[in-house]
């Protein structure tokens, strides 16, 4: 694939992703591929959860970490795997069903993470997946393996 094909599919992934602020967790997606994926998002000091979660030394939520290891590395992944040249309005979206998460350091506010994921397999609209998500520096904060599926967005 050409860079500029990339890119343009890269950037319609972007726009098939069921979310937005304030919880969309992907900035921009570095690739994917038939075998995984990889992205960055900063979560960025003045987000809505912090001032609530450890008051004095915030650190982000393991769930919102597993939420942007979820939506990197498996659901843009997904979309990637269920077809997606043609009619993207009518194409089904993809969703999480299964998480097993280990956490290692923690995130705090103002980090610039890195994701990425690994392809166990894709077959009857099921993916399975490892994902790593590593700090600016490159120590590994998190990892570990999700499960999605694809979903009829008309239902």
């Amino acid at each position: 694939m050409k860079d500029d094909e990339m890119k343009d599919e890269l950037q319609e992934i972007l726009n098939r992703l069921p979310y937005r602020e304030p919880f969309r967790f992907v900035d921009e997606l570095d690739y994917v591929s038939d075998t995984g994926a990889s992205g960055r998002y900063t979560f960025r000091p003045e987000s809505w959860f912090y001032p609530g979660h450890f008051p004095g030394s915030p650190v982000t939520p393991g769930v919102l970490l597993t939420e942007c290891c979820a939506q990197i590395g498996l659901v843009c992944l997904g979309i990637h795997l269920s077809g997606l040249p043609g009619n993207s309005a009518a194409a089904p979206g993809f969703a999480l069903s299964d998480s097993r998460m280990e956490f290692l350091l923690p995130v705090s506010p103002g980090e610039t993470v890195r994701v990425v994921s690994e392809k166990l397999y894709f077959r009857f609209g099921k993916l399975r997946c490892d994902v790593r998500l590593f700090l600016t520096d490159g120590r590994l904060a998190c990892k570990g393996r999700l499960s999605g599926m694809l979903i009829n967005s008309a239902a």
